[in-house]
């Protein structure tokens, strides 16, 4: 089934669709309507060139390789990843302090090199795969959300633009950091998929009425039978 004239697409704007499998396929979904494209591990590490391809046809591209290591080693390395032009990328949080910030210097500094503007730098909170029972065996006495909030606040501190959070922690981070500290959220899944390794997560309309900014979502798109009729449901319900 095709998309229908009539559904608002820019209401897909703040969707941030996750590319993955092989080039072929991927390449198969920037002819549909999304302007945000998140490319990952899986599909960078193969396919770099891939980035440029996608900016090649005026797209957005959300860096997500998670940088974690020492500062001086996520510095070069981000420099190197803001000179592809990017729009947005991310570390974890939990490199501390110091990390974020040479994370967000390189980045910026790597973009303004090779003249583009620079993208926005966002940290990793706890990732949406691991449940409070999972944090707890890796030593984690928190709950998530108090987690989440406590690595917002360094990122803040770090200068970065926003955090990488679950739908489920978006109304307290807007709370306490400020209704333009980014919310970028992966985790979303429309009613009756599939969770797949996700464990908190929220429907596009609860993940947008809590706050967030920028949704991720992938193979609630990416591998359903009716592709088409999966994004005419997105499209309505961010209407």
């Amino acid at each position: 089934m095709g998309l229908q004239s009539g559904v608002n697409m820019v209401s897909l704007d703040k969707v941030i669709l996750a590319l993955d499998g092989s080039r072929s396929e991927v390449e198969r979904w920037l002819e549909f309507p999304f302007s945000f494209y998140k490319v990952g591990m899986e599909i960078f590490y193969a396919e770099g060139g891939l980035v440029q391809e996608i900016k090649g046809r005026d797209k957005r591209v959300f860096l997500d390789l998670k940088l974690h290591d020492i500062p001086n080693t996520v510095y070069k390395a981000a420099y190197a990843l803001g000179g592809l032009g990017i729009d947005m990328i991310n570390a974890h949080a939990q490199g501390g302090l110091e990390m974020l910030k040479a994370f967000s210097e390189g980045a910026t500094e790597g973009a303004l090199a090779k003249g583009y503007e620079k993208p926005l730098v966002i940290g990793v909170t706890i990732l949406t795969s691991l449940s409070e029972t999972k944090l707890k065996r890796l030593g984690y006495l928190d709950k998530p959300e108090d987690l989440v909030l406590r690595y917002g606040h360094l990122c803040k501190e770090s200068l970065l633009d926003g955090v990488v959070c679950s739908p489920k922690e978006v109304k307290a981070i807007k709370e306490a950091l400020g209704q333009d500290f980014l919310t970028v959220t992966p985790g979303i899944r429309l009613a009756g998929d599939s969770l797949d390794d996700q464990r908190r997560i929220s429907t596009p309309k609860e993940a947008f009425k809590a706050g967030a900014d920028y949704l991720v979502i992938g193979r609630s798109v990416t591998k359903a039978n009716d592709p088409s009729e999966v994004i005419e449901r997105l499209a309505g319900e961010l209407q």
